[in-house]
């Protein structure tokens, strides 16, 4: 009963959150949106030289797998923390400022244009089965994490730039840079989690699913 008592606790503050911020929320997933179309069509037009040049990654990438190679899993959880650590600290840090908005909203731009980009190239590379099947399995577990996470940093910086603008004094500044700030430290560690995913679960179901691919 404690339990179902804590998740239903748990599901009605996220629910509630989304609700208030439900606009906010609308933006940066049409922005997210916007960079996922503009990387398929950047790499549905890129050069032939470009384009040889990524199938080749590709393929390289995935005979590697098939001939049974190692993941250094501890060189691919630095990376992934040390890159989602910077990811969340520099949305902090610009949410955290009146002009910075623009920036946040640009950093979901451009990770959605990676998860275009990364899925296109798949599926041109790979093809219509082959594709698929890398793009879910490299990329579909962390990003259940991932998305929502960069998603909420994003509300949460535009909430702070309205509430500053609504209420310019210090006191009340202060105490909406710390709730930015609490929240940051909070989608830290999903996206710490979401690291753990990647390195363990998802090179797993790679590995696992390689030889359909």
């Amino acid at each position: 009963m404690r339990r179902t008592n804590k998740k239903n606790k748990i599901s009605k503050i996220i629910s509630n959150h989304i609700y208030e911020n439900l606009k906010s929320y609308i933006i940066v997933t049409i922005i997210l949106l916007i960079g996922i179309v503009l990387g398929v069509i950047y790499i549905n037009n890129i050069n032939q030289d470009l384009a040889n040049e990524i199938k080749e990654y590709i393929n390289n990438f995935v005979n590697t797998l098939k001939d049974n190679y190692t993941i250094d899993k501890v060189e691919l959880m630095k990376n992934t923390i040390i890159s989602n650590s910077i990811l969340v600290v520099t949305m902090w840090f610009v949410g955290s400022t009146v002009i910075g908005i623009p920036i946040v909203l640009g950093i979901i731009a451009y990770r959605g244009f990676c998860i275009g980009y990364t899925i296109s190239a798949a599926l041109i590379t790979l093809g219509s089965p082959g594709g698929i099947i890398f793009s879910i399995s490299s990329m579909l577990l962390q990003n259940l994490l991932f998305i929502p996470a960069i998603l909420a940093l994003g509300v949460s910086g535009i909430k702070l730039y309205k509430s500053i603008m609504k209420d310019k004094r210090r006191e009340n500044i202060k105490i909406e840079i710390i709730r930015h700030t609490l929240f940051s430290i909070f989608m830290l560690i999903i996206l710490l989690v979401a690291s753990v995913i990647e390195t363990y679960l998802s090179t797993e179901l790679i590995i696992m699913t390689i030889n359909f691919i």
